[in-house]
């Protein structure tokens, strides 16, 4: 029953920030911005549809129990939500799942990007191993967070060089000290 009641709690987020996004996306398109990295997002989609899809299989087929740690997995989970929810405020209309870049914008360095690059795909990434470690999932977790790997390993490039172009994102990166160290390229 548990497993029921979780998903359905993740599935009303997904789609809450969903429409938040779709919000987002018109308001910034109303203002002249524009969407980049259309092809690898539909496969970074179905890579997410499909991760719920193996969680269900798994679990139902494989009829796992909850993991013996769950409250603790459970509660790193909440708090996981916790930042989500800072990342989206922190940035407010600028928040979308598209690569979606207004021209000259000031890039937002408050909040979580203070202190690290790109929180919401940390988030994600730790959301793709929590979640199936809570009902000892190890093949969703295994397969799919390879899967989420490799499509950062596209989309945090392209999103970076579209910001580099478009905004003062360099700029505002170089200027200040985070947690996670910057490699700078040498020019």
């Amino acid at each position: 029953m548990f497993f029921y009641i979780f998903l359905i709690v993740v599935a009303s987020q997904r789609l809450i920030e969903v429409l938040i996004a779709k919000r987002n996306e018109k308001w910034m398109k109303s203002k002249g911005a524009k969407e980049y990295g259309k092809r690898h997002y539909r496969l970074m989609v179905a890579i997410h549809f499909l991760f719920f899809v193996s969680l269900i299989m798994e679990s139902i087929l494989g009829r796992s129990d909850l993991n013996s740690d769950w409250p603790l997995l459970v509660a790193v989970f909440f708090i996981v939500q916790l930042c989500r929810v800072w990342v989206i405020m922190a940035l407010g209309r600028f928040w979308n799942t598209k690569i979606i870049v207004l021209k000259d914008a000031e890039v937002v360095a408050k909040g979580p990007y203070k202190f690290i690059k790109h929180p919401n795909y940390l988030i994600v990434t730790i959301e793709l191993i929590i979640i199936p470690l809570i009902f000892n999932a190890y093949w969703t977790l295994f397969i799919f967070a390879i899967l989420n790997q490799l499509i950062l390993a596209i989309r945090i490039p392209l999103e970076e060089e579209v910001l580099n172009k478009q905004t003062n994102y360099e700029d505002e990166l170089t200027s200040k000290r985070r947690f996670i160290p910057l490699i700078r390229k040498s020019r």
